[in-house]
């Protein structure tokens, strides 16, 4: 949603300064996004297949359409005519297959070529036991075929993912340094840990940014964003958790404000393996026992919406009727009662470093207390205790989860599916056949309405059994100068790519030309 702003004193500047980066990003090479920084800077540099809007729609961006086969297993994508990159040279099909042999070539040390693993023949050459990808095709200088191992119904969502951005077949080997893509904004400089810097691509076949250029400003304490955004030296400010209310309950600072809901679920996984948390009845006890809405509002600022399932609302599939979980200790008692554990029994909360997620398991370690659950927490630095859990040494653990594609999928598989149990994401160690079931049907259901009634009997199944503590669904909360226009807070973190922000209005005499010019974002495709 769009903030009111109030009267204010537009800067002479034509670079849109960003703070909301915390630490330097990993590379601007595609093939090594694995972290929202470097996605983020990705997005702005580099286009793929498709692409996400600012609200986390699918859109069409290099290839301007695609067809897909009767049994769900091949995409012909159809590139855009006349693209270049920002190096003069044109895209064609060849340079897609390149850039899909980078991501996943073994070479490529700490790369994220999972979203390509569907692709037939794509594990085989990550592993280095094929030369080619059998998967891949290029019919003609503007046609790639690609055929995958089974029907993926959401694979074009995958290919709008940072890591499988099309880069030029003839990469340099300072590549991460200096890259050459399609997107909206070109490389300028890069001084780490401090700035990245990038202009306008005048030629880009969206439209050129309004702006002149998007500086990224890495900022590790909160309080110094902060302070620099009041200075009017940032344009964009993350609003840290701790300073919500603040900011919320002064009329001066609330007018900066824009918030929308972000595709991230925090949850406490419940390791379904280890001892009374076997019993489904402890499971739901330990969500009727603690006070989840106040400790939102509490520690959170009400930056959320309360869980009642994986899905998050905005996603086809969630169910928006169900109830969460109450807060009812009497209810609690009776589950645990049932179950054997009247005198209750003791349990580990593993945590992070996060504070806002300390206090968290502070808050539930009282709530259980007042039912007999006797908590003892771990506290740890962040690698630990996600190790632990992965390895099932955590009987709870407190977390997170970030879509990295706006798609119930992205959820239910790899925080429910008894396949990914431990490294795969899901740290409960929950499975259920009927859950597993429901989700591999969804994943080769081409139908949207009937491939969300199965995700939506999927989450309905897994929250009766409580593999987790449903927490809440997060929401992002920025401040944005009074002079900026056009700023929409993203759905998904590589959503917003600044081409249709201004300071105080267009800055180039083409950019007013461009309202005219249609962005063909909705180029139709099958």
């Amino acid at each position: 949603m769009s903030a009111c702003r109030g009267a204010d004193s537009t800067p002479q500047r034509k670079t849109f300064i960003d703070s909301r980066d915390r630490y330097d990003p990993r590379s601007l090479d595609p093939a090594l996004s694995t972290d929202v920084p470097t996605g983020r800077a990705v997005s702005y540099l580099f286009d793929g297949l498709t692409q996400f809007t600012v609200d986390a729609h699918l859109a069409p961006a290099l290839a301007e359409r695609w067809d897909v086969s009767p049994d769900g297993r091949t995409y012909t994508f159809h590139l855009r005519p006349h693209i270049t990159f920002h190096n003069g040279r044109a895209l064609q099909s060849r340079d897609v297959v390149h850039s899909f042999e980078r991501v996943l070539d073994p070479r490529t040390k700490g790369g994220r070529g999972w979203p390509l693993y569907p692709i037939s023949g794509a594990r085989a050459f990550a592993a280095g036991s094929s030369s080619t990808i059998s998967g891949l095709g290029t019919p003609d200088d503007s046609t790639v075929r690609i055929t995958l191992d089974t029907a993926l119904a959401i694979f074009p969502k995958l290919l709008a993912m940072p890591v499988a951005s099309i880069v030029p077949d003839s990469d340099t080997a300072n590549f991460a340094q200096h890259p050459v893509g399609t997107g909206p904004w070109r490389f300028v400089q890069w001084k780490h840990d401090d700035y990245v810097l990038l202009a306008r691509n005048p030629s880009y076949w969206g439209g050129a940014p309004r702006l002149d250029s998007l500086e990224i400003r890495i900022v590790p304490e909160p309080s110094t964003s902060v302070a620099e955004f009041q200075a009017g030296n940032v344009d964009l400010l993350y609003v840290p958790e701790a300073e919500t209310e603040r900011w919320e309950h002064t009329d001066e600072k609330s007018a900066y404000l824009v918030s929308a809901p972000a595709l991230r679920l925090w949850y406490v996984a419940i390791n379904c393996t280890r001892g009374p948390l076997k019993d489904p009845r402890v499971r739901r006890a330990l969500n009727y026992a603690v006070d989840v809405r106040t400790m939102l509002q509490r520690l959170v600022g009400g930056r959320g919406t309360l869980a009642a399932g994986v899905i998050p609302p905005s996603l086809d599939g969630a169910d928006t009727t169900r109830h969460p979980y109450a807060y009812d200790p009497a209810k609690a008692r009776a589950l645990l009662a049932a179950a054997g554990y009247t005198k209750g029994f003791a349990v580990q909360l593993w945590v992070g470093q996060d504070e806002t997620f300390q206090r968290i398991a502070q808050s539930i370690q009282a709530y259980l207390a007042a039912v007999g659950i006797r908590v003892s927490l771990v506290q740890r630095d962040n690698s630990a205790a996600r190790e632990a859990s992965r390895h099932g040494d955590a009987d709870l653990f407190i977390k997170d989860w970030y879509a990295d594609y706006p798609d119930a999928e992205d959820f239910l598989n790899p925080l429910l599916v008894g396949a990914n149990r431990g490294v795969g994401g899901n740290v409960s160690f929950y499975e259920n056949p009927a859950v597993d079931d429901l989700v591999a049907r969804a994943r080769t259901t081409a139908d949207g309405t009937k491939r969300a009634a199965l995700y939506q009997r999927a989450d309905s199944i897994a929250f009766t059994d409580a593999p987790m503590i449903y927490l809440f669904f997060y929401n992002e909360l920025y401040a944005v100068q009074p002079w900026i226009r056009g700023f929409q807070a993203p759905a998904i973190f590589n959503g917003q790519r600044f081409l249709d922000v201004s300071i105080g209005g267009p800055t180039t005499a083409d950019a007013a030309a461009r309202d005219s010019t249609a962005r063909d974002s909705t180029a139709p495709h099958r």
